[in-house]
């Protein structure tokens, strides 16, 4: 099966939203969040992202993860990770509870495919307060990709992952997983990147932009946004409507794509210096506001 069957495949079966010039939505991927050990590198922007996501819940968005959001082949289960940022998913739970979170699953989470796994791992946890499982997300689900659908325009945008584009770790990726758990993350701490990452590997970064370009130009130029890569793309209105949300793995920061009022905005969350020498969490406009409609 090619690179182009996997994604038409993924649009196809994809969640549908409906959403107008009111919805608000924060997209991020590639979180990777782990067990808070030297491997984990969520733990370096956790309160960088906790405060960015804690800042778009009270403003009434609505948060869709775009896959990899947990690191499921470093660590080998899901208990440790709750635990290191059990405040971040807790913070889910309010999106969650207010039907506004969206998640979809990656590579490094493919588990998630498995419903009867989400709800074994995701739908209770145990509360030393209260001495018993109690409610997370009873009823979660995973998507491989969801559709925004404008009531109005009835444009719409494609977001998935992006690892259809890539064989071995959409087709391989047990096997990468075993790579990584037994070769890869020892050697991390150590600097020797995994070579099977695209995001660690510009040789094969292109290869997946490129093939997902050429799967938006053989459908109408469909405004497609995917994680994957962890490299920011945002597009001039007329070029190839291709988007990418970057990752919240970058070096002392993370990115996402904003959608409010009918327009796409490309965003950064950092630490940054006062002039009194104190450190604050900013949010940095990097592309945009542009006009959903100027990709249509």
């Amino acid at each position: 099966m090619s690179s182009q069957t996997r994604l038409t495949r993924s649009y196809k079966n994809a969640k549908r939203i409906a959403f107008d010039d009111d919805s608000k939505f924060i997209l991020f991927s590639d979180c990777h969040r782990g067990d808070n050990s030297w491997a984990d590198d969520f733990a370096n922007n956790r309160n960088i992202y906790f405060h960015a996501l804690k800042h778009y819940y009270l403003n009434g968005y609505s948060y869709c993860e775009l896959g990899d959001g947990d690191e499921l082949w470093e660590n080998l289960t899901f208990e440790p990770i709750f635990e290191a940022h059990k405040n971040v998913f807790l913070l889910m739970q309010r999106f969650y509870d207010e039907g506004k979170l969206h998640l979809i699953y990656g590579n490094h989470d493919m588990v998630y495919k498995n419903e009867s796994y989400v709800k074994k791992h995701l739908a209770t946890f145990f509360d030393p307060r209260e001495g018993t499982e109690v409610p997370l997300m009873p009823e979660l689900e995973y998507h491989e990709a969801i559709i925004l659908e404008h009531r109005e325009t009835q444009q719409e945008i494609f977001l998935t992952h992006g690892h259809q584009a890539d064989f071995m770790n959409y087709h391989g990726w047990k096997f990468n997983r075993f790579l990584v758990r037994i070769l890869w993350k020892p050697l991390q701490v150590l600097g020797i990147s995994d070579p099977t990452s695209p995001a660690k590997n510009f040789k094969e970064l292109i290869k997946v932009e490129r093939r997902v370009k050429r799967w938006i130009i053989n459908n109408g130029n469909r405004m497609t946004v995917i994680g994957h890569t962890h490299r920011p793309r945002f597009p001039e209105p007329g070029d190839i409507a291709f988007f990418n949300d970057g990752s919240c793995v970058h070096p002392r920061s993370i990115t996402g794509l904003e959608i409010e009022k009918g327009t796409i905005s490309l965003i950064k969350w950092q630490i940054a210096t006062k002039d009194d020498g104190t450190l604050q969490i900013v949010r940095v406009l990097l592309e945009g506001p542009q006009k959903l409609v100027d990709y249509q």
